[in-house]
């Protein structure tokens, strides 16, 4: 086969994996399967908090947090959203990584957020206060898990497969 064939062939056989890999950096799919299991998690610690917590100033605390994941969830909805319109947003994923705008690294401040999302994961499980969830929260708290595990799990098979093909 000539060269030329050869690279286009080689070309149209990316084509699938990189339309899989924009739509996996698609703000979409990162709001749907990382952003709004996030704020669950969020959301979910702070209605627990403002449950279980008898102390004005701590329950204070739990409304802040609910505050701060409801916030999040419409930045997360917003980009969905104006993704699905092929439009650009002009705000970030999350309040904190709104903050990093401020200082020019958004990125910096959305892995910090992670970071926040993963040890308020922790923290419920840790403290115990899984067991308080009610019925549905349980059923919010599982969904958001098997949404995110699944989705990286997805996003790293594929890369792997992609990176073995090349």
């Amino acid at each position: 086969m000539p060269p030329e064939n050869k690279d286009r062939n080689s070309s149209r056989g990316r084509e699938p994996a990189d339309r899989i890999q924009r739509f996996f950096r698609r703000p979409f799919f990162l709001s749907a399967t990382i952003g709004i299991p996030f704020c669950i998690f969020k959301l979910l610690l702070g209605i627990v908090a403002v449950r279980e917590l008898s102390a004005p100033m701590l329950a204070v605390i739990g409304w802040g947090i609910i505050l701060w994941a409801g916030t999040d969830l419409l930045m997360n909805l917003g980009r969905a959203l104006l993704d699905i319109l092929h439009r650009e947003s002009p705000f970030e994923y999350c309040t904190i990584a709104q903050l990093g705008q401020l200082f020019g690294m958004p990125a910096v401040f959305l892995a910090l957020d992670t970071l926040l999302a993963f040890l308020i994961i922790c923290g419920m499980l840790w403290s115990g206060w899984i067991t308080r969830l009610t019925g549905p929260e349980s059923w919010l708290w599982y969904a958001a898990t098997t949404l995110n595990l699944v989705s990286l799990s997805l996003v790293l098979l594929f890369e792997e497969v992609h990176r073995v093909r090349t």
